[in-house]
Formats: structure tokens, C-alpha cells, sequence
């Protein structure tokens, strides 16, 4: 496993991701079951955005050390900021929601992992 390849799994995972939660809000306002789409267009946008700067630092040659710490940091601040969503909004969001909010925070600290420990072997 390299470092280009865990950027470019990263990005497209969180492009995938932002591009259907903006696209598709009322479906996630349902499954969360709360009354406001907001949210999920304006994390969507975020993540299409993180995305595009992963995808360029993951085709950077060689790839940048400070742009890929940055991205570790903002992955990390990601689980950081799920876990305490869940906790604060546990009791105004379905269960479905705070499973899908701590599946996603997984997914995000696995890629924080892999691209942390890619990152030191350079």
C-alpha cells in the first residue's frame, strides 16, 4: 500500500460521499429523521471540496508532506467532531444516524491511520 493510493481511496470515498449527500438531502433528512436538509448539502459540499485537495495532493509527484499531514489533521478533527455530534444529537436523530455517523467516523480514522503510517515510511 502506498501513499498515493490511500490519498486516492480517501478522495474518492469522500467525493462519492459529498456528491450524494448534497445531491440527495431529503433522502438522509428522512433516514436521520429530522426536518432539515441544510446540513447534509452544506457536509456535502465540504467533503466534494476535501476531496479535490486530496485527489491533488495524492497525483502531486512527489507528494507533499505538509498536505497530506493536513489531511491526516483534518481526518482525525472528522472523528473528533462525529463523536461528539453523536453524543449531542443522539437524542434528535434516529439510531440509523448515529450508526451511520460512527461507521463513516470509522472509515475516516482508518484512512488517518493508513496515511499516517504511509506518510512515515517516506
Amino acid at each position: 500500500m502506498t501513499l498515493k493510493n490511500v490519498l486516492l481511496t480517501n478522495a474518492v470515498s469522500s467525493g462519492i460521499t459529498g456528491i450524494i449527500l448534497a445531491y440527495m438531502p431529503g433522502f438522509f433528512a428522512k433516514l436521520f429523521k429530522v426536518d432539515t436538509t441544510a446540513p447534509f448539502v452544506e457536509v456535502g459540499i465540504f467533503l466534494t471540496v476535501f476531496s479535490l485537495f486530496v485527489l491533488f495532493t495524492a497525483f502531486k509527484n512527489p507528494i507533499w508532506k505538509s498536505f497530506t499531514k493536513v489531511i491526516i489533521a483534518l481526518d482525525i478533527t472528522w472523528v473528533i467532531a462525529s463523536i461528539i455530534a453523536v453524543v449531542l444529537l443522539f437524542s434528535s436523530i434516529s439510531l440509523v444516524g448515529s450508526v451511520l455517523i460512527i461507521a463513516i467516523a470509522g472509515w475516516v480514522g482508518l484512512m488517518a491511520y493508513f496515511q499516517n503510517k504511509t506518510l512515515n515510511k517516506i
